[in-house]
């Protein structure tokens, strides 16, 4: 057999501007003076883990803040700007869910953010995409460390029982890209609007849209 990983809600769909928005509006909600620009937010995206970023950038501006407080409310924000937004599969994405399926691969979405988010994205991308679309899911309970640590790709290899030399892994920032390489995967570095400027050298190949035939013959190669 042979395995596809999407690895985070933004391979799906490109939801950074809600996450940005979310954060602001979290921040708002909890009295602090702080509004990450389009820019500041870029600069943040080389890795993964949206409460350590809360973390860092208070010790930045020397201010105690309960991060994890404010990541919970950033998240329910999250979850009710999906419910309420416009949210459609990225280019090619349900084209290469399609035949991957067809085609008898394995198909993972390994993230390491929480069920709930993943819920209320596949919630709002359904029927086209939904959990059934998945062999395994992948979230933040089932890994001790988030990405670039490799753990979240070698719980998704062990469960499903792959070897990383038969398995493809799309990511959309450094972080993700560095996570899936260590883990032996061959990496498709799928940027969002906010992560394009990242440093991907260790990928495959770097695109703007999947392209089925493309993706299947790499995991097939």
């Amino acid at each position: 057999m042979s395995a596809l990983f999407f690895g985070s809600i933004s391979t799906l769909a490109d939801t950074s501007e809600l996450q940005r928005r979310a954060f602001n509006e979290a921040f708002e909600a909890h009295g602090l003076d702080w509004n990450w620009s389009r820019d500041d937010y870029r600069a943040m995206l080389g890795s993964n883990g949206g409460k350590d970023r809360i973390a860092q950038y208070a010790r930045d501006h020397n201010q105690d803040v309960d991060a994890g407080a404010v990541h919970e409310t950033k998240s329910a924000v999250f979850q009710e700007l999906l419910s309420s937004a416009e949210v459609s599969a990225r280019p090619g994405v349900a084209e290469t869910i399609q035949r991957a399926r067809k085609d008898g691969l394995r198909l993972g979405f390994v993230t390491t953010t929480s069920a709930d988010n993943i819920r209320s994205l596949l919630s709002a991308l359904a029927p086209e995409i939904d959990s059934d679309s998945f062999d395994l899911i992948v979230d933040s309970s089932s890994v001790s460390a988030g990405k670039p640590d490799p753990e979240a790709y070698r719980y998704a290899l062990d469960q499903l029982g792959e070897d990383a030399a038969h398995a493809v892994a799309i990511e959309d920032n450094a972080g993700g890209v560095q996570a899936a390489t260590a883990a032996g995967l061959t990496c498709i570095a799928f940027p969002n609007e906010n992560t394009s400027g990242g440093d991907f050298t260790p990928a495959q190949t770097t695109v703007d849209a999947l392209r089925a035939d493309d993706v299947v013959a790499l995991v097939k190669s």
